[in-house]
């Protein structure tokens, strides 16, 4: 007999756009579109690099905060009030997030690009790799964490408030955690380089999408603002992604035709250590009987990446010719394959977890 719980379920068309459920698509065809422009017409990129103040690409800069704004504006922070929710929740992702991905991840990746895959990767080559798979370690998923969770009927309360939480934590905490493990890496970059990136790339589009999101839900409110502003500037997002990617795979064409290789060698630390976050968060939600609709969403959150500021810093950091941003693009490339399966596993193992109760979608704007 179909179980009636599974059967009510979204499927993953229900809860993704175009963009989002193409994702790995779009991103291919940008890696495409890049190689070409910058094998045949290398005057556009050669141009463009040429607009920079105090070492920041202006042009990259603008595609950035085109990219970061918009999530930071659909955050509500005041939702961190109730982080008494769902208490075991919250400790669990929290304490992955920051306490444990990073270094699983800096651990993983160190093993098989500067270990077991030596001889195929220069060691120059694989260090630039390795701090692009620390920078995404670093960074907890914002944005799709929302599709993730309603395609595991999530509890959405539960959801805004560890987003809005891992905000406001990377504030203080991704430049500490990125500069200690590049420094076990021994890749040294100066700390005012990292605060200018944080400054850049979280503490001004957070502050104005904060600010954006205040000023106009008191003109407007929030039924305004879900359905009509958020609808002109979400598009901006993925525009703004494609735009950077091309621009970036301009730069990289000739590493990417030399060596087409190492986008899988790249993609092996990264798949094997989302899959280690999901089971390990997922597991501990079931020792702590956590209900499904929390244990899900949790895990999910930890599993996936805010790839948008993992490349905007990787592009700040080491420049749009580094293997470091080649590394955070291949996390974008398998985001979201990767974040299906583990949907499919979080649906089909649901019976496993304490009855969960569903927390109506407009209780997350309470």
């Amino acid at each position: 007999m179909a179980d009636d719980s599974l059967s009510q379920t979204p499927t993953t068309t229900e809860g993704m756009g175009l963009f989002e459920r193409f994702l790995s698509v779009w991103v291919a065809l940008a890696i495409i579109a890049g190689v070409l422009l910058g094998q045949f017409a290398p005057a556009v990129p050669e141009t463009l690099s040429r607009f920079e103040y105090a070492q920041v690409s202006i042009p990259v800069a603008i595609l950035i905060w085109a990219m970061i704004f918009p999530m930071m504006a659909q955050i509500d922070f005041s939702a961190v009030l109730g982080v008494r929710r769902q208490p075991k929740g919250l400790i669990i992702t929290t304490s992955v997030n920051w306490l444990i991905k990073p270094f699983t991840m800096f651990a993983i990746a160190w093993f098989f690009l500067m270990v077991l895959f030596q001889p195929l990767i220069p060691e120059e080559l694989a260090s630039q790799y390795l701090a692009g798979a620390i920078l995404l370690g670093a960074a907890p998923c914002t944005a799709m964490v929302f599709v993730w969770s309603y395609l595991t009927r999530g509890d959405a309360a539960y959801t805004l408030v560890q987003v809005a939480l891992n905000d406001l934590i990377m504030l203080f905490a991704f430049a500490p955690i990125v500069v200690f493990l590049l420094g076990v890496s021994n890749i040294q970059v100066p700390w005012d380089t990292v605060a200018l990136s944080v400054v850049l790339y979280i503490v001004i589009p957070l502050a104005a999408g904060y600010l954006t999101r205040r000023s106009l839900i008191a003109r407007h409110g929030i039924e305004w603002y879900d359905n009509v502003f958020m609808k002109k500037v979400g598009p901006v997002t993925p525009i703004g992604l494609i735009i950077t990617l091309v621009l970036l795979f301009a730069f990289q064409g000739d590493v990417i035709i030399a060596n087409p290789l190492h986008i899988v060698l790249i993609a092996i630390p990264l798949i094997i250590q989302t899959f280690l976050i999901f089971f390990l968060a997922y597991g501990w939600a079931k020792a702590w009987k956590v209900p499904h609709n929390v244990a899900a969403p949790g895990a999910m959150i930890g599993a996936s990446n805010f790839f948008e500021l993992a490349v905007a810093a990787a592009i700040a950091l080491f420049g749009l010719q580094s293997g470091a941003a080649l590394a955070t693009v291949v996390g974008v490339l398998v985001e979201v394959p990767l974040m299906l399966a583990l949907v499919r596993i979080a649906n089909r193992t649901r019976h496993h977890f304490p009855e969960a109760e569903t927390q109506p979608a407009a209780e997350a704007r309470d």
